[in-house]
């Protein structure tokens, strides 16, 4: 198996095991659905073949299927163009999409896809540029490094799924476009393309795992002081948080 690792160095935060890349110059701002009936870790042969079979770009609107839902319409504003400011239209999908499964689900939450976007950016630069079969799915799945202590301010977290998910007995590894470690994707994974499966590799049910994950104890995402717990949650540093707000506020203004 080709194994993608995330181009991110793993950080000491409790939950997901990334800290954020920085903001490209030119995109820098200035400033639950129902509950799969499996977990798993997909191949990427699966995932490639999926991708051949359709005669839509990917990471296109013309290549949603009935197992990619459409999510809201797309700011006139927003770009395809991830280098500038933007995001590929299966991403925008995604994201948005999560954003109203979790308004019927956790309506005192109140979140927007723009914060799930703005962890999906910082993550995985939008699973890298949107790289995705017709369904979500990545191409090459984002496995983050080993969480062996060999790197600095990493966790040392020993293996917790037998490898299912990240291919590793013997120590945890964060998983797919936004980076959850196994024992966090058990407790929040969501199916979110319908498909009756939670795949840390698909972005559909990465977004919407991502959207239970921020809403979790309660927190009301309208307030500025609930988007920074949220954040922190998902990664103990403030310069992550910032990074994450910065392209939020960004695109919340499109």
């Amino acid at each position: 198996m080709s194994v993608t690792t995330a181009a991110i160095p793993a950080s000491a935060g409790p939950l997901h095991a990334t800290s954020p890349t920085a903001p490209g110059p030119a995109d820098a701002p200035d400033t639950g659905a129902a509950t799969a009936t499996a977990v798993t870790r997909p191949t990427p042969g699966d995932a490639a073949a999926a991708a051949a079979g359709s005669t839509a770009p990917v990471g296109s609107a013309g290549s949603l299927t009935l197992h990619a839902p459409p999510g809201l319409p797309r700011p006139a504003g927003l770009s395809t163009d991830v280098v500038q400011g933007g995001m590929p239209d299966i991403n925008f999908a995604a994201y948005s999409h999560a954003a109203e499964v979790l308004a019927e689900e956790m309506p005192r939450c109140g979140i927007d896809w723009s914060l799930i976007a703005g962890i999906g950016r910082v993550e995985s630069t939008h699973a890298d540029h949107g790289a995705t079969d017709a369904q979500g799915t990545l191409i090459d799945p984002i496995y983050g490094p080993r969480l062996d202590g060999s790197l600095g301010g990493n966790q040392v977290i020993t293996d917790t799924d037998g490898g299912r998910l990240d291919g590793d007995a013997a120590y945890d590894r964060a998983v797919g476009p936004t980076q959850f470690i196994p024992t966090t994707w058990a407790q929040y994974a969501a199916d979110g393309n319908g498909d009756g499966v939670a795949d840390p590799q698909n972005l559909y049910d990465s977004a919407l795992t991502t959207g239970r994950y921020l809403c979790d104890g309660g927190l009301d995402l309208r307030n500025p002081g609930d988007i920074m717990t949220a954040i922190l949650r998902y990664n103990q540093s403030t310069v992550y948080a910032g990074k994450v707000l910065g392209f939020t506020h960004h695109y919340g203004r499109m």
